[in-house]
């Protein structure tokens, strides 16, 4: 697969090397590299830094590979998620990290090839894998079909914030005794009962985001990856986060205040007992948001948000 094949515009590229500000460091490492957008641009700004790339995609690995294919040594790409960023960066743990980017979207290319099952056009089978089409990974067939009726009602009340998550859940229980769900018309014809109306558009992308999410543990990745990618980060080291769920950002903000913080002790205590210090602080108050221009360039980018931290 070339980079031309697997298409996938970067979000918010100015903004993000705005705050990585490569020009400053000498290794990077953009954590979910898909087509290398930002890979690309991140390697332009400074020509002696090296970058580690890393995708659970294997699409995505490829495409990369033959995109940044000109810059040689500079830079390299791996399989995996950035949960395992410690085992797949081993080599570079004495060395450091100067910057960290994870785009915590799903790309174009995902979105619109069929068989991936991330989109909700009729005949698309329930797929949602981040890693592809094979695997041992479940899909979402596999977890709307074996799921506990209460595990279901979780996934769309927590993850897709939906108010009649027990109807959803029940549905689904109800129509998989009669034969399993296969296809995104499966899902819909369950939702549009459960609901009782017509889905729309939205509707639809938050319930598939809620399986989607689901899926591939995104949360628990997420809150995984970004604890292991900040233990990588040297002195000033700077970590970037593009979410697009309120879920993923809602987590980042979180994170990066806590990490922002001198002291984290509960309040009743008497005296500090945990480490007594900041562990960095915050490059960004409010996420910042896709221009208006880019965002009628790019619909997809709407509803980004783009967080920095850097470590002291």
């Amino acid at each position: 697969m070339t980079g031309q094949e697997f298409s996938h515009q970067p979000v918010m590229a100015e903004e993000a090397l705005k705050l990585l500000e490569p020009e400053r460091g000498s290794l990077f490492l953009d954590a979910t590299i898909g087509g290398g957008g930002h890979a690309e641009r991140i390697l332009e700004s400074n020509p002696a830094a090296k970058l580690v790339g890393l995708d659970q995609d294997s699409e995505a690995v490829s495409a990369a590979r033959c995109r940044l294919a000109g810059f040689g040594e500079r830079v390299t790409v791996a399989t995996g998620n950035f949960r395992d960023a410690a085992d797949l960066l081993e080599e570079y743990i004495d060395v450091g990290l100067d910057g960290a980017l994870m785009d915590l979207g799903v790309s174009s290319h995902q979105i619109d090839t069929m068989a991936r099952g991330f989109s909700f056009r009729r005949g698309t089978p329930l797929n949602m894998r981040m890693g592809g089409t094979t695997g041992g990974w479940r899909t979402a067939a596999d977890l709307l079909n074996t799921a506990s009726e209460e595990d279901l009602g979780t996934i769309f009340r927590d993850y897709g914030e939906e108010r009649k998550w027990r109807r959803m859940s029940r549905e689904i229980v109800r129509r998989r005794g009669r034969a399993p769900l296969s296809t995104a018309d499966d899902l819909v014809a369950a939702a549009t009962v459960a609901l009782g109306r017509p889905l729309s558009p939205r509707d639809k992308a938050r319930l598939f985001q809620a399986v989607r999410i689901a899926v591939n543990e995104e949360l628990e990745a997420l809150r995984a990856g970004l604890e292991v990618i900040a233990r990588l980060l040297n002195a000033e080291g700077r970590l970037v986060v593009i979410a697009y769920h309120s879920l993923e950002d809602r987590i980042v903000k979180e994170t990066f205040r806590e990490w922002s913080r001198t002291c984290v002790c509960p309040p009743e205590l008497p005296i500090c007992t945990c480490r007594g210090r900041a562990l960095g602080h915050l490059l960004t108050r409010k996420p910042l948001r896709p221009t208006d221009a880019e965002v009628e360039a790019n619909p997809r980018a709407r509803s980004a948000r783009l967080r920095g931290w850097v470590r002291a």
